[in-house]
C-alpha cells in the first residue's frame, strides 16, 4: 500500500496544530496561580531561603540610603518553570502581586556550592558566596578525610574555605596535641584556620571581621555548632541548635533548609543543613587528584606520564611524602578518597 502523499494545505493545517500544541505547552510550562493578581513590574531580589514549592526573597532594588534603616521587605514567591534550581544566596529578577510574588529569571551566579546526592547528581546549596566556612570541633573528633572531602569539594568548584574549629572548650590535654597537629596541617598548605567557642567567647571578635562585608556558608557535620554560631554572631535570630546523639556521638540535624542572615555591618551568612559525609560521588576517579593542591608541586615530576603514584618507580609524590615535603596523611587521604570512588563505580 502506497503512502498517500498531503498537499500543501494538509501540511500547513498539520504544521498548524503543531505549533498551537507547542504554544500551549510553553505557556503551561511558565504559568503561574495569580488568582486574579496582577503582577508589578521586574524588580531585583536576593534569595532568603527556599522552602518546597515557595521562596522567600528580599527585594534589593532599590537599597535604603541609610544604613540604619529597616532591612528590605521579604516576599514568598512562586518560580516559573524554566528558571532552573533557585538556593540561597541566588539573585533574581521579580514581579510582586498583592500577596506573593513571581521569580521570573535567576541572574548570573559568581560562585555556587554544590553537593551531590545520593544519586550522584549534583545539587546546589548556596549561590554567590566569597568563601566556605568548614566548621570541626575537638568532640566528636575530626576526620581529616572528611575534612579533605570538603577541601577536595571546595578546589574543584573554585570557591575558597576556611577550616573553623568551634568548641574550644572541649579541648583537653587528651586532645589538644592531635588536634594542633591537625590543624598545623592544613595550615602548612595555605588554609586558613580560626578557632572559637561559643561558651567562652574565644574567636568569635575575629571570626565576625573575617566574615563582614562577604557572602560566606558554613558547612560541616551536625553537631558541630554551626547554628550556635549564628545565634552568638547575630543576636535575635534564634537558630534552631540540637545535641549530640547519646548512642553515636554524632549531631542531629537542627537546619533543614539554607538560609541567609544579613550582618548589621555589611555582609551575609548562609547556615546550611548539616551533612555527616560530603560525597564526591559525581567525581570521575581521574580528577580527584585536581583537588589536592598540594600535589601540584611533584605530580607532574613523576617518571611515567600515567603515574598512579602506588607502586611505580621514579613517583615524585611518594617521593616526595618520604622526605617529609608532602605530609604522608594527605597522600594516605587521596587513596581512601579515591578507592572510595572507584568502588563506586
Amino acid at each position: 500500500m502506497t503512502k498517500r502523499k498531503l498537499t500543501r494545505q494538509q501540511n500547513w493545517r498539520i504544521q498548524k496544530i503543531q505549533d498551537e500544541k507547542a504554544a500551549r505547552l510553553d505557556r503551561k510550562s511558565k504559568r503561574v496561580e495569580t488568582d486574579g493578581e496582577e503582577l508589578g513590574p521586574e524588580q531585583e531580589g536576593l534569595v532568603v531561603a527556599h522552602f518546597g514549592t515557595l521562596v522567600e526573597v528580599q527585594v534589593t532594588e532599590a537599597p535604603a540610603a541609610d544604613p540604619n534603616a529597616a532591612p528590605a521587605p521579604t516576599v514568598q514567591c512562586h518560580f516559573r518553570a524554566n528558571v532552573g534550581a533557585i538556593v540561597a544566596g541566588d539573585r533574581v529578577v521579580l514581579r510582586q502581586g498583592q500577596s506573593y510574588g513571581v521569580i521570573e529569571a535567576v541572574l548570573p551566579r559568581t560562585s555556587l556550592l554544590s553537593r551531590p546526592d545520593p544519586r550522584g547528581q549534583l545539587k546546589p546549596v548556596a549561590a554567590n558566596i566569597d568563601f566556605i566556612v568548614l566548621v570541626i570541633t575537638p568532640e566528636p573528633p575530626p576526620s581529616s578525610v572528611l575534612i579533605d572531602r570538603y577541601l577536595v569539594a571546595a578546589e574543584l568548584q573554585n570557591i575558597p574555605i576556611k577550616i573553623l574549629l568551634n568548641k574550644t572548650d572541649l579541648l583537653t590535654e587528651l586532645n589538644e596535641a592531635s588536634i594542633d597537629a591537625l590543624l598545623n596541617l592544613y595550615r602548612a598548605i595555605g588554609f586558613p584556620v580560626l578557632e572559637s567557642s561559643v561558651v567562652t567567647e574565644r574567636g568569635l571578635e575575629e571570626l565576625q571581621q573575617q566574615l563582614d562585608q562577604h557572602i560566606s556558608v558554613f558547612v560541616g557535620q551536625s553537631g558541630v555548632g554551626k547554628s550556635s554560631l549564628v545565634n552568638a554572631l547575630l543576636p535575635g535570630v534564634n537558630a534552631k541548635v540540637g545535641e549530640l546523639s547519646e548512642t553515636s556521638g554524632l549531631g542531629r540535624h537542627t537546619t533543614t533548609n539554607a538560609r541567609l542572615f544579613h550582618f548589621p555591618s555589611g555582609g551575609s551568612l548562609i547556615d546550611s543543613p548539616g551533612i555527616r559525609e560530603f560525597g564526591l560521588w559525581h567525581l570521575e576517579p581521574e580528577n580527584l587528584i585536581e583537588g589536592f593542591r598540594d600535589f601540584d608541586a611533584w605530580r607532574f615530576d613523576c617518571k611515567f606520564r600515567d603515574c598512579s603514584h602506588q607502586a611505580e618507580p621514579g613517583c615524585a609524590l611518594r617521593a616526595a611524602a618520604e622526605r617529609g615535603d608532602l605530609h604522608p596523611q594527605r597522600l594516605k587521604n587521596y587513596f581512601a578518597i579515591l578507592h572510595s570512588l572507584q568502588e563506586t563505580r
